[in-house]
């Protein structure tokens, strides 16, 4: 047998191989960078639909920042439904909360005393927003809120049997979340707190 034709596929496995650790690598040190650079901000939980509680071995998360009034969005709202991204300023309240002081469709400006945080909103989210040709109802909408708003941190993976505790914690709003920030506005669960006191704690790798 031509050894040349032994070789390839040999040759194919092992590139595969060294790529796929390498994107595994890219994407483990990736969010680490994330929990040991960047800001961290502590968010308020809000009850979920218990059709959504636990599935599987993590639990549902929603933030009070996944709903935002519509007078705190900014700028002209997209005149197509679908996903969107959005970027909202974070501020710390007279709590230890951070909650949305203002969104965007648009990259916003840095600010003293905020975090800018990257975030997605879907078409269920906008779809009220529209008529059934597609047209948006109204351009000049200030009131609608956004709601739904994702940015990555609506799932969190725990030992199996033990999301009961999170689930009661979070539907008595007893849960905060500390998220850590980076320079893109990504975010990483750092903490899982009930009643200010730490439960999880994400290690660096």
């Amino acid at each position: 047998m031509n050894k040349n034709l032994l070789i390839r596929p040999l040759f194919a496995a092992i590139l595969v191989a060294v790529l796929q650790t390498a994107f595994l690598g890219y994407m483990i040190e990736s969010r680490a960078s994330i929990l040991r650079n960047g800001v961290d901000v502590v968010l308020k939980t809000v009850p979920v639909d218990p059709r959504d509680l636990l599935r599987g071995d993590y639990v549902i998360l929603a933030y009070d920042i996944s709903t935002i009034p519509g007078e705190r969005v900014k700028g002209k709202r997209p005149d197509t439904s679908g996903t969107h991204e959005l970027w909202v300023r974070l501020e710390k309240t007279s709590t230890e909360y951070w909650d949305a002081a203002e969104a965007s469709f648009e990259p916003l400006a840095p600010q003293a005393d905020s975090v800018i945080v990257h975030g997605k909103i879907g078409y269920q989210a906008l779809a009220s927003l529209f008529d059934a040709a597609g047209a948006l109802l109204n351009p000049e909408d200030t009131v609608t809120p956004l709601t739904n708003i994702e940015y990555g941190i609506e799932r969190y993976y725990v030992p199996e049997g033990e999301g009961k505790v999170l689930e009661e914690a979070r539907n008595a709003s007893a849960l905060s979340v500390t998220a850590r920030v980076d320079d893109a506005g990504t975010m990483q669960i750092r903490l899982i707190a009930i009643d200010g006191k730490p439960l999880y704690e994400e290690p660096l790798y």
